[in-house]
């Protein structure tokens, strides 16, 4: 599941499915950011691929979904959520403040 930039490397359908997986996810949640915000790209598709997988899981009968529990999801949430506010903070004080 590494992104990779060229198709010299796409050898089986599997593959090609992923990578075109991947680039289509990284596209939509990149859109909407400018270039200083793409350094989050590959966590931010890391982690709806993984959300998606371990949500996909819970369609298989006598499964549990992971992702019910408060615990994982405050352990997915909360460190995002205070990176966010500390670069925030950092680079644009009163900005932050001001949506506080």
């Amino acid at each position: 599941l590494l992104p990779s930039p060229n198709n010299r490397w796409i050898n089986n359908r599997l593959s090609t499915l992923q990578l075109w997986f991947l680039q289509l996810i990284t596209k939509q949640l990149m859109m909407l950011l400018n270039k200083a915000g793409h350094k989050w790209a590959l966590i931010l598709t890391s982690l709806m691929a993984f959300l998606l997988l371990i949500n996909l899981l819970g369609l298989l009968p006598y499964t549990f979904t992971p992702t019910t529990q408060l615990s994982m999801n405050m352990a997915l949430a909360f460190p995002l959520w205070l990176a966010t506010l500390l670069l925030g903070l950092r680079n644009q004080p009163p900005v932050s403040l001001s949506h506080l």
